[in-house]
């Protein structure tokens, strides 16, 4: 198995319905403040006016890094706030040019 040991930087664009913006608030605020835990940071977060379109870039010191964060049980257990939320994610993974 290779680890990977490079910078990982990807941008997240969550659609989120009107109905569903509390929920997305409520995932986010359980599961954001996880990143330092490991090696993750926030770099930008934005938002549009209405609250429907958020765009985050997020940044690991590793691969590793972001399969643990995802992993984390504390991020998993809060899965079902984000399916409540009927957001649409796109996730892109980035690179610095």
């Amino acid at each position: 198995m290779s680890h990977q040991t490079r910078p990982v930087t990807f941008v997240l664009v969550a659609r989120i319905p009107a109905e569903g913006i509390a929920n997305f608030r409520a995932y986010e605020a359980a599961v954001l403040p996880l990143l330092p835990e490991f090696n993750g940071r926030l770099e930008r977060r934005l938002r549009n006016p209405d609250g429907t379109v958020e765009i985050h870039i997020v940044s690991f010191a590793s691969d590793a890094d972001l399969q643990n964060y995802r992993n984390d049980p504390r991020r998993t257990g809060q899965a079902s706030l984000l399916e409540k939320s009927l957001a649409e994610l796109e996730v892109f993974p980035m690179a610095d040019v």
